[in-house]
This record gives C-alpha cells, structure tokens and sequence, in this order.
C-alpha cells in the first residue's frame, strides 16, 4: 500500500493531537538551578515523581506512568553502562538524550504501524561545578529535546509551560534555594491552573502570570486547595554535599517553611 505525503502527515498529527490530549492533565514539572544546586518540583497525588538517575543527574516527567517508567528505567542503564564502560565523567545528560532516548522516539512517533506512541514529556536537570555549568534538558514524545539553563519547565499544554516560562521570568543563579522552591511552587500553580481552565473550557481574559497582586491571591488559594489532597515533591541535587550522592528528596520538615503559607 502506497501513501502520499498528505496521509504522511496527517497520520503524524493525529497521533500528536492523540497524545498532547493524553497529556494536558499532566501535573507539572519546574527545575531551578540556584548557588548550591538545582531542583525538581512538582505536586503529585500518587506515585513519586521525580528520580535520581545518575551522580548529579535528575529525572522527572509527566504522561503514561509506563513511558514515564521507561524513560528512567532506559535513562539509568544507558548511565551505567556509560560510567562502567568509560567513565563517570562521560555520563551526562546531553548524551543519555540526544543518543540514547531521542531516537527510539522518534522511531516509535514515526512509525504509523505502530498501535501507539509514547505518552510522555520528561525533564532531565545537570548539576555542574557552578550556577553558570547547570543544564536541563527537555525530552518530548517525538524524540524532540532542547536544552535550557537556569530553569525549564514541562506541563501538559504548551500554553501553560509558556505560562510557567513567563512567570520564571528574572530568575538567576544567585538565588537561595529557598527563593528557588517559593518561585517554582508559584510556577507549578500557574501551569496546573492553566491546565484546569483548560479543562473545564473556560473562555474569559487570563490573567497575565506577572507578579500582580490578584495573581497572587488566585495561586495562593489554588495551592491551598491543592495541597489539601496532593503532595508536593522536590528532589534536590547539592552541589557542595559531603555525602556520597548529591541527590535528595526533601522531607516533610524540609518544606515545612514553604508550605506553611498554604494551609
């Protein structure tokens, strides 16, 4: 059976449009690179979400809990087998997406025989020696990555991470990590409340996500409405830890200054 270039296509938006719908209730993922490391933070109501996935490489997604699975469980081979065969310092994240994870994507979005695509768009954060070194990557559904530094986000619709990316606006390296949590919470409630209009199709003006005070008022009482059932998540890399793993999950008393503005 012959195809043309128009069934080309439109097969591949179908499958696009199938797979960004799967997506848009995705609960979102902010990464902020600060002075002594950068995080992951999301809110979740089941299984944990963000992973370590190699010394001073960090992992988290949102969509099919299985491609989500995949992807890490893919990501930590490809790492160890790199830092066994090699060596450590070969393991970074350019590598474990742009030749090991990008590709398989790309075939498996391409291959209009193929029942289904991965549902899945993933955030991988680089600890560096300094602020400046940090990097994350973006790893979409249709092998598709860019790279970003000081802070990158993922959400469920474009329109909210755009969102998320305009609330982010200023942030730098020199930031505390307790600056860095305050601003990726907000950033986390301003793309899971674009995800819910979404959701219910409401039509009226947004507001435009800068720091204005109705803006505020909006993410404080969403967040306090969320939290009541979902859970906040941070994973944490340290630059200047001791310990053997620089990666971490924040506890409940680590977030306990964070969150009492919530409740």
């Amino acid at each position: 059976m012959m195809f043309s270039p128009f069934d080309s296509n439109e097969a591949a938006q179908h499958r696009r449009d199938y797979v960004e719908d799967r997506l848009s209730e995705g609960s979102p993922v902010v990464g902020i690179s600060f002075d002594a490391g950068l995080l992951l933070l999301t809110v979740r109501k089941a299984q944990r979400k963000v992973f370590e996935i190699y010394d001073r490489l960090i992992f988290s997604g949102i969509g099919n809990q299985s491609d989500i699975e995949a992807i890490r469980v893919g990501a930590i081979d490809v790492a160890h087998k790199e830092g066994y065969e090699r060596s450590p310092d070969d393991v970074t994240a350019q590598r474990i997406v742009s030749f090991s994870l990008s590709p398989p994507l790309k075939r498996l979005f391409g291959d209009q025989f193929n029942a289904l695509p991965a549902v899945v768009r993933a955030i991988f954060g680089e600890l560096g020696e300094t602020p400046a070194e940090d990097s994350f990557y973006v790893l979409n559904y249709d092998g598709e990555f860019a790279l970003y530094n000081g802070f990158a986000v993922i959400a469920g619709t474009s329109e909210a991470e755009d969102r998320m990316g305009l609330w982010m606006v200023g942030v730098t390296p020199e930031i505390t990590r307790e600056q860095a949590l305050e601003r990726a919470l907000q950033a986390w409630a301003v793309g899971a409340m674009t995800g819910k209009r979404r959701k219910i199709g409401k039509d009226e003006d947004e507001p435009d996500p800068l720091r204005d005070i109705d803006e505020a008022e909006q993410i404080a009482g969403f967040l306090r409405e969320e939290l009541k059932t979902a859970q906040l998540e941070v994973g944490l890399l340290e630059r200047f830890s001791t310990r053997e793993s620089k990666f971490r999950l924040l506890s409940s008393a680590d977030l306990e200054s964070l969150l009492k503005s919530y409740r």
